[in-house]
């Protein structure tokens, strides 16, 4: 039995569309130290919108209103932070006064201490009530993030200090702390960002994104700049717990030689440490680095170090003058070192630091999430898509065509479609070869991996029991075809919508979101188009009734008349599915 393709089509463009308007937004919880989208690029230095507050004066348990306005905005984030130490955490806790444009988070331990966006809907004027907390500090400033587009952001915001009574004037908050560390080495203060310049020529430089500006709120910078028998490192990026990197001879976690920069209570230790497989580093009592500074100035983390080459001495630590791959990561730290905020930074390649200086950049993404990925876009944009438009609308225009002894149409449609189980199956395994397991940490996507894995084996075995053409079970095996391939094309296109925004892959956004809905509606609107066409040739059918005598112009031949119109819309569907899907695989690279 034929199922009406329109249905299909609507069907799909249904489940998808609730599936992307499902999707949550505003929260930002990874953005609650440092408040910087991760949305790459480097914010907007001069801010086009204000805050403001209605009272300059609190005491404990007094609210005070708060108004973030300007121009208009798709995204925000607003706290109150220690005017004294603005990189400590957010103080009090907010209300709302509209629970269509704004929601609350919690940023560490306290319940409510910031705001942010529920949407992307533009927006002019967000009002909150900030409560004063118990143990609130003498002063405290309000600072914004906002977004007017995706690449155009302003983050940290001043707004105004607000004071408890009895404070004493204000004394301006320090650009590096002066406190010290205990190390055995001498300890300095760095007094300004580090700089890009000799980056492949006298240093051999990191960066993400690349060739991003050291001085940026958004850049993560590694540099090494071999001098005789020592390296000097420098490592900055925006965070107020750790930045670390580490030497490894694979691309894995676990025996590798890790620095790391640790922020804790305004203290700043830099420390060696060796990763054992993904547990927390133990920071060795002891290490071998020198003249050793440090500096954190608006929620971005600097050190600087000197170690030697080699370091017979010291059990763990690698020697620099051989090729490593190369980690860089941030994260929280509070007694522990906590897991990273987002997927390191991993070189695409060995390095050899002390050898000839370059200017490079990584991926944040294995190459086994890559790959995965890769396939699955692969399978459910191309070869399933052409497979059931082939089998929909091409049965009658290459039925009487013969390939190996079976109709054309038959035998493109079952190679397209065995060639998806294989693409499917094989990019399956390789989220759980990468983690070793299962993951916990990936909300609905494995779930429902599983689920279009499971259907994708079903369908072709429940093809092997297809009954002859004209079996009285024919219709139901028809009915039970249709509705497991739907239901799998519309499940594998939703899983993919989740998983482009995963740590491990992490697509640009809202790229990823607008590409992925234009594919869904260039396959929609193909399957309505031939339809139509379907249509306007069954309406050809003339019946003249004459003497009893009934002239049927066949259904086939009217199919045959629009071979050529079918065969141009296929090139150019097959060919937009090959546009969509370049652009996905580059996008995969480039991250």
């Amino acid at each position: 039995m034929e199922l009406p393709g329109i249905a299909v089509a609507i069907w799909m463009f249904v489940g998808l569309c609730a599936s992307v308007v499902g999707y949550p937004n505003g929260k930002v919880r990874e953005a609650c130290t440092s408040m910087v989208p991760c949305h790459g690029g480097s914010p907007q230095l001069s801010p086009e919108h204000a805050i403001t507050v209605n009272e300059t004066e609190f005491k404990p348990g007094d609210s005070i209103e708060v108004r973030l306005s300007g121009p208009d905005f798709e995204g925000f984030f607003i706290q109150a932070r220690d005017a004294e130490h603005l990189g400590s955490p957010a103080v009090g806790s907010f209300v709302l006064a509209d629970r269509r444009h704004s929601q609350l988070l919690t940023c560490g331990r306290t319940k409510n201490s910031a705001v942010s966006h529920t949407s992307k809907a533009k927006k002019k004027d967000i009002k909150v009530y900030w409560i004063a907390p118990g143990d609130a500090p003498k002063r405290v400033q309000f600072l914004a993030t906002v977004v007017k587009k995706y690449r155009i952001f302003w983050v940290k915001i001043p707004g105004p200090i607000v004071s408890q009574p009895d404070a004493l004037s204000p004394t301006p908050p320090s650009h590096a702390t002066s406190e010290a560390m205990s190390t055995s080495h001498p300890v300095s203060h760095i007094s300004k960002p580090f700089s890009a310049s000799g980056c492949g020529m006298t240093k051999f430089c990191i960066r993400n994104p690349a060739n991003c500006d050291p001085g940026s709120a958004s850049c993560f910078f590694l540099s090494f700049q071999h001098e005789e028998s020592s390296v000097f490192i420098e490592m900055s990026g925006p965070s107020e717990g750790y930045l670390a990197f580490a030497f490894s001879h694979d691309q894995w976690m676990g025996g590798d030689d890790a620095y790391l920069c640790v922020n804790e209570d305004h203290r700043v230790h830099v420390s060696t440490a060796h990763l054992k497989e993904r547990s927390h580093p133990l920071l060795d009592a002891e290490n071998a680095l020198e003249d050793v500074s440090w500096r954190f100035a608006d929620g971005v983390l600097q050190c600087s170090f000197r170690r030697s080459v080699r370091l017979p001495a010291y059990t763990g630590r690698f020697n620099l003058d051989t090729s490593y791959y190369i980690f860089l990561a941030d994260g929280e730290a509070s007694g522990l070192i906590h897991k990273h905020h987002c997927q390191p930074l991993v070189t695409d390649g060995l390095y050899n630091i002390t050898g000839l200086p370059q200017d490079i950049g990584g991926s944040r993404a294995p190459r086994l999430i890559k790959a995965h990925g890769a396939l699955m876009f692969i399978a459910w944009i191309t070869t399933v898509s052409i497979g059931v438009i082939v089998a929909r609308f091409f049965k009658p225009v290459w039925s009487h065509s013969f390939l190996l002894g079976k109709e054309l149409w038959f035998q493109v449609h079952r190679m397209l479609m065995l060639t998806t189980v294989i693409l499917t199956s094989i990019s399956f395994v390789l989220p759980f070869v990468y983690r070793g397991g299962w993951s916990h940490q990936a909300g609905f996507h494995p779930y429902l991996g599983c689920a279009v894995m499971a259907l994708t084996i079903f369908q072709p075995l429940m093809a092997g029991f297809r009954p002859s053409r004209h079996a009285p079970r024919r219709q139901l095996f028809n009915w039970f075809h249709w509705s497991t391939g739907t239901t799998a094309r519309i499940l594998a296109v939703v899983t993919m919508f989740l998983g482009m925004d995963l740590p491990a892959l992490d697509l640009p956004d809202p790229w990823d979101t607008y590409a992925m809905i234009g594919f869904v509606a260039w396959h929609v609107g193909t399957d309505v188009l031939l339809e139509i066409h379907s249509y306007c040739l069954i309406r050809k059918v003339e019946v003249i009734e004459d003497d009893r005598v009934q002239i049927l112009q066949s259904l086939t031949s009217a199919e045959a008349e629009g071979h050529l119109f079918k065969q141009i819309v296929l090139t150019i569907y097959v060919c937009g599915n090959i546009v969509f899907l370049v652009a996905f695989l580059v996008a995969i690279n480039q991250v």
